[in-house]
């Protein structure tokens, strides 16, 4: 039996974060048994999440963890994929992650209503003389790594506008077919679900936000895939909270 270490329920989302999103979909995509525990990053051989432990080998990171999978169950993530498909999905996957997941974390983190609605709940547990000393550390944190990402380097309108571009990217990509690459799931739907039902989760307002919802057949792939993967989560489809 694989453990899945994640952040658990939160934000509206069945899952808080898209990377552990991303590897509880793709167990699921392999059909693998496993079980789901809470966690937090310094538990991890990465000191982030996800990890599994599988039968007692601890895999860090969610793209090695679909590596891992790969290789031991001999499960193709891109089955039916030409080999030009397979070069998109991952060029697509990289500019999910490494960008349009930074303006997800802007929103959440550095937009200050934002953060006192949700991160900042991070540190509820915390003895409560160093509570808001942990909040505005991790705060600072995150904000220094969204500057470094790139985006938080622009005004906030202008980091929006650039990733509305990566969402337009995803969208005239996805056009009418069911997944990104076709009419079957493969492992890139699994990183942009991840990231996509984190920005548009009614739980937060944002430009982006706004801006993501623009795109209605994005936000009739997050319904889709939502109710794929996560049939039993009470979520409010976005076609018909619009």
């Amino acid at each position: 039996m694989i453990t899945l270490y994640g952040f658990g329920v939160g934000f509206g989302l069945p899952e808080i974060s898209p990377f552990v999103t991303k590897t509880e979909v793709q167990l699921k995509m392999a059909e693998l048994p496993y079980r789901k525990e809470r966690a937090m990053p310094p538990a991890s051989p990465k000191g982030q999440l996800p990890f599994i432990d599988d039968d007692g080998e601890a895999v860090a990171d969610s793209t090695f963890i679909r590596a891992h999978i790969e290789r031991r169950y001999g499960f193709d993530f891109d089955a039916g994929l030409s080999l030009q498909q397979r070069a998109q999905a991952w060029a697509f996957e990289r500019m999910i992650e490494h960008h349009v997941y930074w303006a997800l974390v802007g929103a959440r983190w550095v937009d200050p209503v934002n953060f006192a609605k949700g991160p900042a709940h991070f540190f509820d547990g915390a003895p409560e003389h160093n509570r808001e000393k942990l909040r505005e550390d991790a705060q600072f944190r995150v904000a220094e790594n969204y500057l470094l990402s790139g985006l938080g380097r622009h005004a906030p309108d202008d980091d929006v506008d650039l990733a509305v571009r990566s969402l337009f990217a995803l969208s005239v990509q996805l056009g009418d077919k069911s997944y990104l690459m076709g009419e079957k799931p493969c492992g890139v739907d699994a990183s942009a679900f991840g990231v996509l039902a984190g920005i548009l989760t009614p739980f937060f307002d944002s430009k982006l936000r706004g801006r993501a919802e623009e795109f209605p057949n994005l936000t009739a792939y997050v319904d889709r895939m939502m109710g794929r993967y996560y049939p039993e989560f009470a979520w409010t489809r976005l076609a018909q909270a619009a």
